[in-house]
């Protein structure tokens, strides 16, 4: 066993850098032994150095971490800080001055995968990211690595804690969204700006990334059509439960089916309570893949939090000290099928639409027309009337989303359609 330590640089001390920090401390021997060298906190990165960091030597704290990325005896750096910039160049900075990196930064790496892929495999290092994606939960190892020699045609996923904690609460309690909102907040689940969770961004990045592995080509998150679940009602999980489902805002990343393409999407939708995904509750996340010889394959557990991340982190800290170790780099980008992205108009889906009409004999068949015309065929209908307003609620059968789009704006056109009270898309059939 190598007795020199190989030397960690920590970029970021917050939440997860910290446990990062810890788990480093506390499991030292542990780390030794599964590396085959000893790994030391060579420094760490933050903003203010004033504050005290519980367990970290304040020797080894700085505010500049671009000198402390460009030492030259830094094996390994830890990039926990997130955004865009400065990690970007602080990565690449990293690379050139022979440290291989670890990430956990989604937004970056969605943006600028291939590039800082790119830069990696020219140094000679390795980038390294599950933690990008849902926290604790092995995902992007397993689809790099396990599944490398299988065909992945669907993934299908909950992997954002904070949005399954209020959907969740909307659907058992009954709450409204700003309740399960607020409720989320108080908990520490949602951020004081919730922006980038309920509006789907976050989830989205996470898209990408799992697009761009299992697919092995190139997505990026300009390519992820993003819908959020602000709109998500009381009412749109009454009529869910009326149909056997709930409501989880999903990203689905799927090849065609005649595998010339691949989209990457994220919006809430209906799911069966069949669907594993289905009972997944409060702020956990959950991964349903879809291969052609392993068959459907889920990955479970927390998706965020200081300890679960750095668990991820320190997973790939570990692989890549041991690639180290054996003058050897991982799996790097993989992207040789080139494939395009086709946009959200050609995916084929089902609809759950909800339209506010005329109590008036013929609304059901200029409707009904409506949907033939633009090419879509009606699965179910139900219609109500309660105090002199009716309702149609349709759901219809799989077809291309901009069918779907097209029929919704036809209706809205109708003189016996006061308004179209919700549109929900069916998914995990």
């Amino acid at each position: 066993m190598r007795t020199r330590p190989l030397k960690v640089a920590l970029l970021g001390c917050g939440v997860v850098g910290s446990e990062v920090a810890r788990i480093m401390t506390t499991h030292a021997d542990d780390l030794t032994a599964r590396i085959g060298a000893p790994v030391e906190l060579a420094g760490v990165a933050v903003r203010r150095s004033s504050k005290v960091r519980a367990g970290i030597d304040p020797e080894l704290v700085t505010t500049d971490a671009t000198a402390l990325v460009k030492r030259g005896d830094i094996d390994v750096v830890v990039e926990v800080i997130g955004g865009i910039e400065p990690a970007r160049t602080l990565i690449t900075t990293a690379f050139e001055h022979g440290a291989s990196v670890v990430s956990a930064n989604k937004a970056l790496i969605a943006q600028d995968g291939a590039a800082l892929h790119a830069a990696a495999e020219q140094q000679g290092r390795d980038l390294y990211y599950e933690a990008a994606v849902a926290g604790a939960i092995p995902l992007i190892r397993p689809l790099r690595e396990s599944l490398a020699g299988d065909k992945v045609n669907r993934v299908l996923g909950i992997v954002n804690g904070t949005t399954n904690f209020i959907l969740d609460k909307m659907d058992t309690t009954g709450a409204g969204y700003q309740e399960a909102l607020d409720e989320a907040t108080a908990l520490g689940y949602a951020e004081a700006d919730p922006t980038a969770d309920v509006e789907g961004f976050d989830a989205a990045a996470k898209a990408a990334i799992l697009a761009g592995i299992a697919f092995h080509t190139r997505v990026r998150l300009d390519d992820v059509h993003r819908e959020g679940m602000t709109e998500v009602t009381a009412a749109d999980f009454a009529s869910a439960k009326r149909m056997g489902c709930t409501i989880k805002l999903l990203a689905i990343c799927e090849r065609a089916a005649d595998g010339g393409s691949v989209t990457a999407r994220v919006h809430p939708a209906m799911i069966p309570l069949s669907h594993p995904l289905a009972s997944v509750r409060e702020a956990y996340n959950a991964v349903f893949v879809e291969a052609e010889a392993a068959g459907r394959l889920m990955f479970y557990g927390p998706g965020a939090g200081g300890a679960p991340t750095a668990s991820a982190v320190l997973g790939d800290l570990v692989a890549v000290c041991r690639n180290k170790l054996g003058e050897a780099t991982g799996p790097g980008d993989s992207a040789y099928t080139q494939l395009p992205v086709g946009s959200m108009g050609e995916v084929v889906t089902r609809y759950h639409i909800s339209l506010d009409v005329a109590d008036k004999p013929g609304v059901l068949a200029q409707v009904a027309t409506v949907f033939a015309e633009h090419g879509v065929s009606i699965d179910t209908v139900r219609q109500t009337v309660k105090d002199g307003e009716a309702s149609l609620v349709v759901v219809t059968h799989r077809a291309p989303d901009a069918a779907l789009s097209g029929t919704v704006e036809a209706l809205r056109n109708l003189d016996t359609v006061r308004g179209v009270a919700s549109i929900m898309r069916v998914e995990g059939e």
